[in-house]
C-alpha cells in the first residue's frame, strides 16, 4: 500500500495534488510520502515482533535523503551503512551510533577510524584481511570493535545478476566453509570482539526459498562456531525482500518473511539483525516528470519523450527494470508508446511498446516505485545536474533536496594555469 492515489481524476501524494508540486518546484522531481514510509517501517517492524530479539537497521544505500532517514530514526530504526558518507548521514539524521552497522566490502582506513570514533554498534567484516586491519586500528586507540563476519553461502538469490551477492563468484563475504577458521583467528586479536555472523544474498528477492537455504547454512555455521568454543550472540540476516514494481505482481509479505525466519532460526538464541531498504522506501516515492514532446513516425510506435532521464532514474538502463508509468491527470484514453528521456544514447529508455495513458506535450506523468535506488543513483551525465526531492506530509510539503543546476556543478571545476596560455 502507498499514499499515491487518484482523486477526481488527479493523482495525489497523500492530500496534495502532484500538479501543485510540479508548478512550484518544476520537473523532474522525486516526491516521497512520509505516511508511506512510516507505514512500511511499522509493518516490517510489527511482522518481526514474533521473533524474540530483533535489531532493524535501514539500508541507507536505498535512499540516503536526510528527511527520509529522519523518518526512519523516528520509527526506531538504526542504519546499515556502506561508506563514511552514509555513516555521517545516519548520525546527522538522529540515528544512534550504537544502532549503526557498517557493512561493505571496501571499508577504507579512514572509514574504520570514523566508525570507531563514532562508537558504532557493529562492523560487518568482509574478509580476514579487513578484520586484521580493523583490529590494529582499534588496538592503537585502546578501543574494541564489535564485529560480525559476513559469510558467502553460495546461494542463488534468483534475482538480477547485478544485485545478487551470495554466490561464490560474488565479491562479498568469506567462503562459508572457511568461516569457522577465519572467525576463530579474528576472535584472538586484541581490538576485536567477534560476536556474530552476517549474510546478505541479494536484493529484490521474489521468493523466500533462497533466504531459507542461506539461513540453514548460517545456522549450521553458528553450531560449528559454538562447538569450537566461539561466542555467537548476533546473526545479521541482511535485507533483500523485494517489492512489486509492476501492477499485479505479488511478492512475499513481511509477515510471511518473518514466519520463515522464525522457522529457520529456531534455537539459535541470538539477536537477529535485519537490513531492510527497498521494502520500506520503494513504494514511498515517485519520479514526477513532464512530457517534452511526442515524436511520431509513419507506421511506428510513437516516442513519448519526458524531461526525466537515465541520469535521474538509472534502474531501467542499468537493470532493464520496470517502473509503472501513469499520467497525473489521465483522460481515460490509452496509447502504446516508447517512453524515453532526452539523453543522447539509446540506453536512455524507460519502456518499449508500453501501453500507457494517452499523453501529449506538457502533460505530467509519474514513474512509480521510485523511492529506492532512484535519486541516490543519479549522475550529472550530459551535464544535466541533479533534480530536486520533495517530501509530502498530509497536505504539507517541503523540498528536502535542492535542485543542483549544471552551472553549480561546473563552478566546482577549474581550468589550470598551464591551459591558459
Amino acid at each position: 500500500m502507498n499514499h499515491f492515489d487518484y482523486r477526481d481524476g488527479d493523482l495525489y501524494a497523500e492530500d496534495l495534488p502532484l500538479s501543485a508540486i510540479a508548478d512550484a518546484v518544476g520537473t523532474p522531481v522525486y516526491v516521497y510520502s512520509r505516511a508511506t514510509l512510516e507505514r512500511h517501517a511499522r509493518v516490517f517492524r510489527d511482522a518481526l515482533s514474533i521473533l524474540p530479539r530483533v535489531h532493524i537497521a535501514f539500508a541507507i544505500k536505498a535512499n540516503p535523503n536526510l528527511a527520509v532517514l529522519n523518518v526512519m530514526a523516528r520509527e526506531g530504526l538504526g542504519a546499515d551503512v556502506v561508506s563514511g558518507g552514509e555513516l555521517a548521514r545516519a548520525l546527522a539524521a538522529g540515528m544512534a551510533a550504537e544502532d549503526i552497522v557498517f557493512s561493505g566490502v571496501g571499508k577504507q582506513h579512514h572509514e574504520m577510524i570514523q566508525g570507531l570514533e563514532a562508537g558504532i554498534g557493529q562492523f560487518n567484516l568482509e574478509s580476514e584481511e579487513e578484520g586484521i586491519e580493523l583490529a590494529e586500528i582499534a588496538a592503537e586507540r585502546g578501543l574494541v570493535a564489535n564485529c560480525a563476519l559476513r559469510v558467502n553461502p553460495d546461494v542463488d538469490a534468483r534475482t538480477h545478476a547485478k544485485i545478487s551477492t551470495g554466490k561464490a563468484e560474488n565479491k562479498f563475504g568469506v567462503p562459508i566453509d572457511r568461516a569457522c577458521t577465519i572467525y576463530s583467528n579474528l576472535a584472538a586479536l586484541p581490538g576485536l570482539k567477534m560476536r556474530g555472523v552476517a549474510v546478505h544474498i541479494g536484493s529484490q528477492l521474489s521468493e523466500l526459498e533462497p533466504f531459507e537455504e542461506a539461513f540453514a547454512k548460517v545456522g549450521a555455521l553458528i553450531a560449528e562456531l559454538r562447538a569450537a568454543g566461539q561466542t555467537v550472540t548476533h546473526a545479521d540476516l541482511g535485507g533483500g525482500l523485494g517489492v512489486p514494481y509492476k501492477a499485479g505482481d505479488v511478492f512475499p509479505t513481511p509477515e510471511a518473511y518473518a514466519q520463515m525466519v522464525a522457522r529457520a532460526t529456531e534455537g539459535w538464541d541470538v539477536t537477529l539483525m535485519f537490513e531492510p531498504g527497498r521494502v520500506i522506501c520503494g513504494n514511498a516515492g515517485v519520479l514526477l516528470t513532464r512530457v517534452v514532446r511526442v515524436k511520431r513516425s509513419s507506421n511506428q510506435v510513437p516516442f513519448v519523450i519526458v524531461d526525466a532521464a537515465m541520469n535521474d532514474l538509472a534502474r531501467p538502463a542499468m537493470y532493464g527494470a520496470w517502473h509503472d508509468f501513469d499520467a497525473v491527470a489521465p483522460t481515460g484514453e490509452k496509447m502504446t508508446a516508447h517512453i524515453v528521456g532526452p539523453i543522447c544514447e539509446t540506453g536512455d529508455t524507460f519502456a518499449m511498446d508500453r501501453e500507457c495513458d494517452a499523453l501529449a506535450p506538457g502533460d505530467l506523468a509519474v514513474f512509480r516505485t521510485a523511492g529506492a535506488y532512484g535519486a541516490t543513483m543519479a549522475s550529472s551525465y550530459n551535464s544535466r545536474g541533479f533534480i530536486a526531492e520533495v517530501m509530502v506530509d498530509g497536505d504539507k510539503w517541503a523540498v528536502v533536496a535542492d535542485r543542483i543546476v549544471p552551472e553549480a556543478i561546473s563552478a566546482a571545476e577549474r581550468v589550470p594555469d598551464f591551459l591558459k596560455d
